[in-house]
């Protein structure tokens, strides 16, 4: 039974292993924080990582779930770095809207909308996942133009191939290339 209270809300599991002898990690499961220690731990140690972990867990977690803000910085970045800064967004935000595409570019007013199912991805995947849509500001259609630009990218096949995976896992249907 996990411990309660204000040092242990309630969405803290700590488990303690006989196996575990100087390790410390920390995962999410099931919304929940579970913290694996080493049995000889006191609980003043217990204490100590479990903070410690719980900071650390948070701190990724801010990392790769960004405001729009930081999406709309991120994306001025990629297309410095990638696409000259030719490709400006007006905006690009979290859409809880899209249940097949992974992000949506309007050529027209400039935005660019990213599912709220690539929160919580790898950043380099979300990064792909901007470029992706930072070229459509470039060349609206999925043509040889568009993919070169995608291709500056050197993680876009590797990006491609997760996304293709988590699409087979999720819905069993790998994504169109023809969606945005």
């Amino acid at each position: 039974m996990p411990p309660t209270g204000a040092l242990f809300p309630r969405d803290v599991e700590v488990r303690r292993s006989r196996r575990r002898v100087r390790t410390v990690t920390a995962f999410r499961e099931n919304g929940r924080l579970v913290v694996a220690i080493p049995a000889r731990f006191t609980r003043a140690q217990e204490r100590e990582w479990v903070t410690l972990m719980a900071a650390r867990v948070a701190a990724q977690e801010r990392r790769r779930r960004p405001s729009d803000l930081e999406l709309l910085e991120r994306a001025r970045y990629l297309s410095e770095r990638y696409l000259g800064g030719d490709a400006v967004p007006t905006s690009v935000t979290w859409a809880t809207n899209q249940g097949r595409r992974w992000g949506s570019c309007t050529t027209t007013d400039g935005t660019i909308r990213i599912s709220a199912r690539v929160r919580g991805m790898p950043r380099w995947v979300l990064d792909y996942v901007l470029l992706h849509e930072l070229a459509h500001l470039l060349h609206a259609g999925h043509g040889p133009e568009f993919w070169a630009l995608v291709g500056r990218y050197p993680r876009t096949e590797r990006a491609r191939g997760f996304l293709e995976g988590v699409a087979h896992a999720t819905d069993n249907q790998p994504p169109d290339d023809s969606e945005g």
